[in-house]
């Protein structure tokens, strides 16, 4: 399995070489840790070219709109071409919570999916609360996108789902989706290709049950994998083996 959502510079609970130790044991080859302000996007960068198994992204998430510059635009231009470099993102729109004002968010979000296209890479896609807005951005870019790439952590409506599968996207799942209250989420599953799925646990957030409570890591992913196959009524060997080949063709650069 590939974990293509997740951010190991965020993990306090244990060392990262113990870390990485039990992500192998769970049988994931590959981590995927995401850039998301102008902080941590030299962290990830770091982190993958410490260790062979890590992969990164370079991006501002919709929270940290407001501290982008030409400073972390230039990131993602010059580490485009590095080998680990898979993707921009995470990008995209938040009005749940609002920490960069809309009208900047949108702005950000329209300048990165240009790089993407520019790039020719794919992107990681954040969405909460802004689904008509999402919806009319992406209009005007996906098919720009040569690789498309992922709305990962996918919380939004069956109506959204269907219009980001349209375009060619992927959607990634974790552990919301063994919530309790996760009824709406837990439909979308089920209403999505398994062609189109991609694994993710967005640690150190959302612990899927039955670790709730704990902070939450790549090795959890299983859990993430087997809630699917139990949604969907299919094989767990053959939905991992078609995940793996739906994250290789997202991100081209893992293979």
């Amino acid at each position: 399995m590939i974990e293509t959502h997740c951010h190991l510079d965020y993990l306090k609970a244990e060392p990262l070489e113990e870390i990485l130790k039990k992500i192998k044991e769970a049988g994931i080859t590959k981590i995927v840790t995401i850039g998301v302000d102008p902080d941590n996007l030299d962290k990830v960068m770091e982190l993958s070219n410490t260790y062979s198994e890590i992969y990164f992204t370079q991006g501002i998430h919709p929270h940290d709109a407001k501290e982008a510059t030409d400073v972390e635009f230039n990131k993602i231009i010059e580490r485009a071409s590095m080998p680990k470099m898979v993707a921009v993102g995470e990008i995209g729109l938040d009005y749940h919570y609002n920490n960069s004002p809309p009208e900047i968010q949108r702005t950000v979000f329209e300048k990165q999916l240009q790089l993407a296209c520019d790039l020719d890479l794919p992107v990681v896609i954040h969405t909460r609360d802004a689904d008509e807005d999402t919806k009319a951005i992406l209009k005007n870019f996906s098919s720009k996108l040569k690789r498309k790439g992922v709305v990962h952590s996918f919380t939004s409506t069956i109506e959204l789902a269907e219009f980001v599968l349209g375009e060619g996207f992927y959607i990634g799942f974790n552990g919301i989706i063994t919530f309790k209250k996760a009824e709406g989420v837990q439909e979308v599953v089920k209403i999505t290709p398994i062609e189109r799925i991609l694994f993710e646990t967005d640690s150190p957030f959302l612990t899927p049950v039955p670790h709730r409570g704990k902070e939450n890591a790549p090795f959890y992913l299983p859990f993430v994998a087997a809630k699917i196959a139990e949604l969907k009524n299919l094989d767990l060997e053959k939905l991992k083996i078609q995940v793996l080949h739906n994250s290789l063709q997202c991100f081209h650069k893992l293979n």
